[in-house]
């Protein structure tokens, strides 16, 4: 018997509805996961992050901070968000709360858990940070967010098999700052960035400012305090 389109739609409305939980079936038409910030979105050919696909953010100025943004947009969408922070530098009063944050012990761990949540299909958008992954990893990432339906980025200057290529720059001299107590300038309080996204057939770029702040505990020499790595000394 062959099933129309409309029949199709039914059936998988059906099957929603009786198994809420039966991921990535939940989610048959994969659409993309928005970032929350409109001026990034409008440069995705999706509209966002795609589901399904793999997607390399190099590392550069604000890419951590609009994939942050990112997690917390989709949580407050109702969907899961998850970091994986392989080299330990998630630290500070913005980690407190938002997406689930993974510590693996080790590059391997990373990857396994980042296939596992990939795969799991129970996270619209996962994020691995702090790995270069080999050809055969990516292979396997690429697989993993395809079967679980999941939006997963790789904070990392690794392209292969990547559906969706990010990168971002800081504009020479373009930045905010915040008043010292004697009126002149004081810290940094914004910074304006260039982004570029790369597809298949698509190139887009855009230019936003996003806000700088600064984390004493981060870069602290103090045996008291959490050092860069989120440890104590």
């Amino acid at each position: 018997m062959r099933l129309t389109a409309n029949r199709l739609a039914t059936a998988a409305a059906l099957l929603v509805e009786r198994f809420p939980d039966t991921l990535p079936a939940a989610q048959p038409s994969w659409a993309a996961v928005p970032t929350g910030v409109a001026e990034l979105d409008r440069i995705f050919p999706s509209g966002g992050l795609q589901r399904g696909r793999l997607s390399a953010w190099a590392p550069g100025p604000g890419a951590a901070a609009l994939l942050r943004a990112a997690c917390h947009h989709t949580i407050e969408q109702g969907e899961r968000a998850a970091w994986i922070d392989a080299a330990a530098l998630a630290t500070g009063a913005a980690w407190r709360t938002g997406p689930v944050l993974v510590r693996p012990a080790g590059p391997v761990a990373a990857l396994r858990a980042a296939e596992v949540l990939a795969r799991s299909g129970g996270f619209a958008l996962v994020v691995l940070d702090g790995l270069e992954p080999e050809s055969a990893e990516m292979v396997r990432l690429s697989r993993a967010a395809h079967e679980g339906g999941v939006a997963l980025v790789l904070l990392t200057g690794v392209t292969a098999l990547a559906s969706l290529r990010i990168a971002t720059r800081a504009r020479v001299g373009a930045y905010g700052w915040r008043r010292s107590p004697c009126g002149g300038a004081g810290d940094i309080a914004s910074v304006t960035i260039e982004v570029e996204a790369r597809a298949s057939g698509w190139r887009a770029r855009t230019e936003l400012a996003i806000p700088v702040w600064h984390d004493d505990l981060r870069l602290s020499l103090d045996p008291g305090r959490t050092d860069r790595r989120g440890e104590r000394r």
